[in-house]
């Protein structure tokens, strides 16, 4: 049983809007809430690691899915503490095995994500021995879970500026995370779902941004079989999908979606006369953005 997450925290309990007063186009003053932005460091054992802008909701869960995402915190991994201050902005994850990443923290990749993605190592380390499972893909979960992440309560629909990363089972939405950053939107999912030992293989990975190297890798590395999303596609990102055996769907609108990798899984059982082929209604502000 997954622990609630509330689909959208108190803005102004974790601080992450704040109103900021301007002018429109006509000259009159505006009221706007914009997404507030703030370093977070993050350590492992003694040793820190990288400082991300995020947006400040889950620290917890994002230091343990970047460490995880990176390789850097391995499966068979005792986590025998996560200290949070909030005052200095700082997470430390603690293990029970003695931790050293110079060599790794040497070789760093700026990737292409909003606010600036950081990947240290070799882009494709940890990947080699990666199986991901042959779960089925149905056309008629997308459309659903289409619609209804399109009509959640988000941080994106009253600040904009901001990115989503839903996982999902079947035609189900299980859990909700924006950042700044699609990449600190993952870290995110992956963090909650090593800290609750979620299991991977039945999942979905939905994602607001594009299908990019990293968002492929980071999907494979957590296990997750099928990544989809309404922006488009990096060539790199389609190759490491395809040599991967990972699904990947982009560009859904309304009937239409494209499956550039792992068509195997797909199984189009829609009925596309019952599909609004563009349901203005609920499409999201800046939808058309591939950002």
């Amino acid at each position: 049983m997954l622990p609630q997450l509330p689909l959208l925290p108190d803005p102004d309990a974790v601080r992450l809007t704040r109103a900021v007063r301007g002018h429109d186009h006509t000259g009159a003053e505006v009221s706007l809430s914009v997404v507030e932005e703030r370093p977070l460091t993050i350590y492992l054992n003694s040793q820190e690691i990288v400082t991300a802008m995020t947006i400040g909701d889950y620290p917890e869960y994002l230091a343990l899915g970047f460490l995880r995402n990176q390789g850097m915190l391995r499966d068979d991994d005792t986590v025998t503490g996560i200290d949070y201050d909030e005052e200095i902005e700082t997470v430390v994850v603690r293990t029970n095995r003695q931790t050293s990443y110079e060599d790794k923290l040497k070789k760093k990749t700026r990737t292409s994500g909003c606010a600036v993605g950081t990947v240290f190592g070799d882009m494709m380390e940890g990947l080699e021995g990666v199986v991901l499972p042959e779960a089925p893909l149905r056309s008629s979960w997308l459309y659903a879970l289409s619609r209804q992440i399109n009509t959640l309560p988000s941080l994106y629909l009253s600040a904009g500026a901001i990115h989503g990363t839903v996982l999902c089972q079947g035609d189900q939405v299980l859990v909700y995370m924006e950042d700044v950053g699609r990449h600190n939107a993952v870290d995110k999912i992956a963090g909650f779902m090593r800290h609750h030992d979620v299991p991977a293989g039945d999942k979905i990975l939905y994602t607001t941004g594009r299908l990019t190297s990293e968002m492929v890798i980071k999907t494979a590395m957590m296990g997750i079989p099928i990544l989809a999303s309404r922006s488009g596609f990096t060539a790199w990102g389609v190759e490491i999908a395809q040599q991967l055996g990972l699904t990947l769907i982009g560009r859904m609108r309304g009937q239409r979606f494209v499956c550039l990798s792992g068509e195997n899984r797909l199984i189009r059982d829609a009925d596309l006369s019952a599909v609004p082929d563009e349901d203005r209604r609920h499409r999201r502000k800046g939808a058309e953005d591939e950002g």
